[in-house]
């Protein structure tokens, strides 16, 4: 069995994309929401493993409580300090992360787009650009730069990770690919930046998604780039990191991408 926890989690779209992965080698799967109590998820999660429970995906906003849960983690976990994914093998519970590659791989297979040697900006210092910073130095940018409001929280991370970092109304218009990690668009909130910069950007792109294009896309489409792209993609590969770490399948997501897309334009 395997489900998704969070907190609220009805708006959750992963039954619907495990079951598509399953869908496609032909595996019967039982996958559920659950929702979590705030104070109650390393007993619930604990509940579930010990009673059967093979998997797990986790999200807001326990991914932080998800790490320290988990008995070993991945590369990807450490360096992320907050795991997505739990799985219960030869009697340990692993934690892993699989937001980053999950944008990489959005990125690079569905929009055909190479990230190596590119000069990448990533707005956001919280745990969404935590969980992607590894893997987006793993395709070997010419360059990575962190900016945000909190300039101690830039400063941090960039050291963490021994990359550039900027405040967020400091950009300069040289960056190859923007990406949003702050929850700006969910807050329907436009970002400070330079028109120019988005303009110059062969990329920018959004890890929220909507059935319409978010704030900020709209921001860089309003400045001329021309190469726009949400989240859902992200969505989809992540759980299908997860997915193949579960089953030892790794899925098509550009089907699945395209059908959730239209299960939301039609909702």
């Amino acid at each position: 069995m395997f489900v998704v926890f969070g907190n609220p989690i009805a708006h959750s779209r992963s039954p619907q994309i495990h079951q598509a992965f399953a869908a496609q080698e032909r595996r019967k799967l039982i996958y559920e929401r659950c929702l979590v109590p705030f104070d109650e998820f390393a007993k619930t999660a604990r509940d579930f493993f010990i009673t059967g429970g093979i998997g797990a995906n986790v999200t807001v906003p326990f991914k932080h409580e998800a790490f320290k849960l988990a008995d070993i983690l991945t590369a990807r976990a450490q360096a992320a300090k907050a795991v997505n994914t739990l799985f219960w093998r030869d009697g340990c519970l692993f934690g892993d992360n699989t937001d980053g590659i999950g944008l990489v791989r959005a990125i690079e297979e569905l929009m055909s787009f190479s990230l190596h040697d590119k000069h990448i900006l990533l707005l956001g210092a919280g745990g969404a650009a935590c969980g992607v910073i590894q893997p987006l130095l793993q395709q070997q940018p010419a360059s990575l730069t962190i900016a945000n409001r909190s300039v101690d929280k830039a400063q941090a991370l960039a050291q963490a990770h021994q990359v550039n970092w900027c405040e967020l109304n400091q950009i300069e218009p040289h960056y190859d690919v923007i990406i949003n990690a702050t929850s700006g668009s969910l807050h329907g909130q436009e970002l400070p930046v330079p028109s120019a910069a988005l303009a110059l950007a062969q990329l920018v792109f959004d890890m929220m998604y909507a059935r319409k294009l978010t704030p900020f896309l709209l921001q860089a489409q309003a400045a001329g780039c021309s190469q726009l792209a949400d989240g859902l993609g992200m969505l989809v590969a992540q759980a299908a990191a997860s997915y193949e770490l579960w089953h030892g399948f790794r899925p098509d997501i550009r089907s699945v991408t395209s059908q959730i897309r239209v299960e939301m334009e039609q909702a």
